[in-house]
């Protein structure tokens, strides 16, 4: 009685919730793009994908991503624990990793804005095209932003994205260049921007913003998203400050998508 009992109440959840519980299909992606190097990706594959969106975590961008898809490394980071809401809206999803020969001490710190990361990402973003017939958009958060910003500078036409989207993007840095330092000119793609209006991340201060979306002077469509509301908690520049929506993931996710996919 009890067993019938379980199974009839997990049937019952299922009718109640669908898919709500249901994972994309996950796969390990390794690409040769530099001689001996590999670039790591962890790929979401829903059926007939409406786009493909390359993340780009913050931070030092390691997640040391396992042969079986699981990550030592940058978990709660925004882009990385909302990667399934990204392909629950349909979206063909590229996860990227530090590449084979950034692996260990500092991943992709001083490493966003060279040659060698273009490559590799030019090789994610040919896979993806192969992969899919749909636009390729770059999605990068906090210092993800100085990685999809630089690439999308960078490469052009097939070789480059079809869209860029800047969450909790970097506005000043004294490490290194900030995004609105960058040859944002070159730009005829849409951009998106999305920030939460309390980010207290000094990189990162909603205020600056408008000198980011000033210098958006060619781009083809260019959107701001602002955001309220959520909970922060420890460092203001980390992944559970407003800094990283917590609380607000899938109203983010959702308006983000639905503006890749505005006509």
């Amino acid at each position: 009685m009890q067993r019938t009992m379980r199974i009839w109440l997990s049937s019952l959840l299922l009718i109640l919730f669908g898919n709500a519980y249901s994972q994309t299909p996950a796969q390990v992606v390794d690409l040769q793009t530099r001689p001996g190097v590999i670039q790591r990706m962890l790929v979401l594959s829903p059926p007939d994908p409406k786009a493909t969106v390359i993340l780009f975590a913050g931070g030092d961008g390691g997640l040391a991503i396992q042969p079986d898809g699981s990550l030592l490394r940058g978990k709660g980071n925004f882009l990385v624990r909302t990667r399934q809401l990204f392909a629950d809206q349909g979206f063909l999803v590229e996860v990227i990793d530090a590449p084979s020969d950034r692996q260990g001490g500092s991943f992709l710190e001083g490493f966003r804005q060279t040659s060698e990361h273009v490559t590799d990402i030019k090789a994610a973003i040919a896979w993806a095209r192969d992969h899919a017939k749909a636009p390729v958009w770059l999605v990068g958060t906090s210092r993800g932003t100085q990685s999809a910003a630089f690439v999308a500078t960078e490469l052009t036409g097939a070789d480059g994205p079809d869209g860029l989207v800047l969450t909790s993007t970097i506005l000043r840095d004294k490490k290194g260049r900030p995004v609105t330092a960058m040859p944002l000119d070159r730009l005829h793609i849409p951009v998106i921007v999305a920030h939460h209006k309390d980010d207290a991340c000094p990189l990162c201060n909603y205020s600056q913003l408008p000198q980011l979306m000033d210098r958006l002077t060619n781009v083809s469509r260019k959107q701001l998203l602002s955001f309220t509301g959520g909970e922060s908690k420890g460092d203001p520049c980390e992944a559970f400050a407003y800094h990283g929506y917590n609380g607000i993931e899938s109203d983010v996710v959702n308006q983000v998508s639905a503006a890749i996919l505005q006509k």
